[in-house]
């Protein structure tokens, strides 16, 4: 009788997982996987889980100091790793794709962002962060040149003050 039981149990879980798999199909088949921008409540959500839970260093300080130097080469290395989903500026100028990402590339000079501590953005930096579009730097950028990275987040110009990305322009990039 018992084993009566666990087959009638068996066929109908098979069944149901047969019927959730059929469904999916479908619904892959009609609208696909789209990326779209999150929810209000999605985006809550996760902005609180990266700052108290997936995001590390939170206490970590900058060994860097903000000189006027040091924020420079900030940018120039940004000008050469970030701006092509960042822009020149920090603020999306001239990125085609910014918005349409799921979830969107922040602007970094928005409350959101900014209200990382620096050992955060460094961490976010080296890491990159888990679904979404930003990448991990560690074994790629020096460690001064993640903290010099964070300075210039620090401290970024006026919002399209530095145009746009010349690949998305449709200027050469490449010197005659």
């Amino acid at each position: 009788m018992k084993s009566g039981i666990r087959k009638a149990a068996l066929v109908a879980l098979s069944g149901l997982l047969l019927l959730i798999a059929l469904l999916g199909g479908v619904f892959f088949l009609l609208g696909g996987v789209k990326a779209r921008r999150p929810g209000e409540w999605e985006t809550a959500a996760m902005g609180r889980a990266k700052r108290w839970i997936l995001v590390g260093d939170k206490s970590t300080q900058n060994p860097m100091p903000a000189t006027k130097e040091n924020i420079a080469m900030g940018q120039q290395n940004f000008s050469h790793y970030c701006f092509a989903c960042h822009g020149l500026d920090g603020q999306n100028t001239g990125v085609p794709f910014a918005e349409s990402m799921s979830p969107p590339v922040p602007s970094l000079a928005s409350a959101d962002v900014q209200a990382y501590t620096d050992g955060q953005l460094h961490w976010i930096i080296s890491n990159g962060l888990w679904l979404t579009g930003m990448p991990a730097s560690k074994g790629i950028l020096s460690d001064d040149e993640m903290w010099s990275l964070v300075l210039y987040i620090r401290n970024l110009p006026p919002a399209g003050s530095l145009g746009e990305p010349a690949m998305y322009s449709g200027e050469s990039v490449l010197e005659p």
